[in-house]
């Protein structure tokens, strides 16, 4: 049997055109990324995933620590090597697993695994909030500014509980937000949003506070005990110390039954103090020329 060239060529342009369409398809939907720092299989995480993949207008992507990495900051892994795995959520293939850090991830998904820049990132839901002066320590809210690096918008949620709960809203509200972040593209250079939802039916949310970082910190208490072998060892524990109560502060807002949003910059820089330490330097300067 002898078939055409112009019926293999159109055969062969059917293809090509049904390919690009796939690829278009794909390029069109707005590409989210997902970490924590609680670990592939946290609840939180997983209740994000749910919500998105609902819309096919999304393309997600996980990629998270493969254990819990709490409280390890904005550390990354320079000295050993990180091992990926791919992992599903329901059977359904979501992303990686990354032997590393919530920066790790971030990095390694933006610069290495993903096909294309994710168009907005979101760290969480996290379990126990993320405020005060305990943001510095939190891997859920650097693995968001680590994305505010790449230059990309930078969500971290949290959940004022240390216990597994229903993140079911949050997520949901989470999803509205990020929504909002695409549409209007207003979200500022290198600024990324923490968010942190009280622990309470969703009824019962007052609504929604645009907050400071407040100066709660973490008042450290160590727990001295002795191994079988006679060794000293430590368990870190702890509370919070309120040094204000300003309506304005994150930790006021979700004690008020209110969601906190606050945003947060990776420039450490104080420009409220940059003129005193100016004039500081100044009067030493001259004080050493005087004296020469």
């Amino acid at each position: 049997m002898v078939v055409s060239k112009t019926i293999i060529s159109r055969i062969s342009e059917e293809v090509e055109n049904i390919m690009l369409k796939k690829v278009e398809n794909k390029e069109s939907r707005k590409m989210i990324l997902l970490t924590n720092d609680d670990g592939i299989e946290a609840p939180g995480i997983k209740a994000l995933f749910n919500t998105f993949i609902k819309d096919k207008k999304y393309d997600v992507r996980v990629v998270a620590p493969d254990r819990e990495r709490s409280a390890v900051g904005h550390a990354i892994t320079v000295f050993d090597p990180i091992a990926v795995k791919k992992e599903y959520i329901d059977g359904i293939f979501c992303g990686y697993s990354v032997d590393g850090t919530p920066a790790d991830c971030v990095k390694l998904a933006i610069a290495a695994i993903l096909e294309r820049k994710p168009d907005i990132l979101i760290s969480g839901i996290n379990r126990g909030a993320n405020i005060g002066e305990n943001i510095i320590y939190s891997g859920t809210v650097s693995a968001a500014t680590e994305g505010t690096i790449y230059d990309i918008p930078s969500i971290a949620v949290s959940i004022d509980s240390f216990k597994d709960t229903d993140c079911s809203f949050a997520a949901a509200f989470t999803k509205k937000i990020a929504e909002l972040v695409l549409e209007t593209k207003n979200l500022l250079p290198r600024t990324l949003l923490n968010i942190n939802y009280p622990d309470i039916p969703a009824e019962k949310i007052k609504g929604v506070k645009f907050t400071y970082q407040s100066s709660v910190k973490f008042r450290d208490i160590f727990i001295k005990r002795v191994d079988p072998r006679g060794r000293d060892y430590y368990w870190m524990d702890g509370e919070y110390e309120v040094l204000s109560d300003d309506e304005d502060s994150d930790y006021v807002a979700i004690k008020n039954n209110y969601i906190s949003i606050t945003p947060i910059q990776h420039d450490m820089t104080d420009y409220k103090r940059m003129d005193y330490y100016k004039n500081l330097l100044d009067k030493e300067l001259k004080l050493k020329n005087n004296i020469k």
